[in-house]
């Protein structure tokens, strides 16, 4: 979660630009304020809250927190009810799509239905013949001999 300059130069500009989401964050997953950075403990000189422990807490913010959007980090958005969803979606899409083209020769059938993106996931590319072939010759010629029975 780098933000241009490291450690408190960082921190400074994050605070700086996505204070608000910073402050929210910190009240919601940790329970502790920003402005503890900034208030003395009783029994001692030092602070509630250090720049180190912000900086700890910041890195360790999950994947839907405020600050992580706010820096443009959209790989979280999608947790593991969003993703066996979508993963249903696509399946009764292409179930759909091989009912409708049922009989038809290729030539004639609509085109098969896209996966939904999903974030932080690139496209998934279609491996030719000649790859395939290519890649096992590459990987039998690396595997040990087989033993004789």
């Amino acid at each position: 979660m780098r933000h241009a300059a490291g450690g408190i130069a960082g921190l400074a500009r994050i605070l700086t630009e996505h204070g608000e989401a910073v402050e929210a964050d910190l009240r919601e997953h940790y329970r502790v304020r920003l402005s503890d950075l900034f208030r003395r403990c009783h029994h001692c000189s030092a602070g509630q809250l250090t720049l180190r422990e912000l900086g700890v807490l910041l890195r360790q913010l999950p994947g839907n927190a405020r600050t992580r959007l706010a820096l443009g980090d959209r790989d979280g958005l999608w947790g593991l009810a969003e993703q066996l969803q979508a993963a249903e979606i696509d399946t009764l899409r292409i179930a759909n799509w091989q009912r409708a083209n049922s009989g038809l020769k290729e030539h004639e059938q609509s085109p098969r239905p896209e996966p939904i993106e999903r974030p932080g996931v690139q496209g998934k590319r279609r491996i030719t013949a000649a790859e395939l072939l290519a890649h096992r010759e590459r990987t039998r010629s690396h595997a040990p001999p087989a033993a004789a029975v």
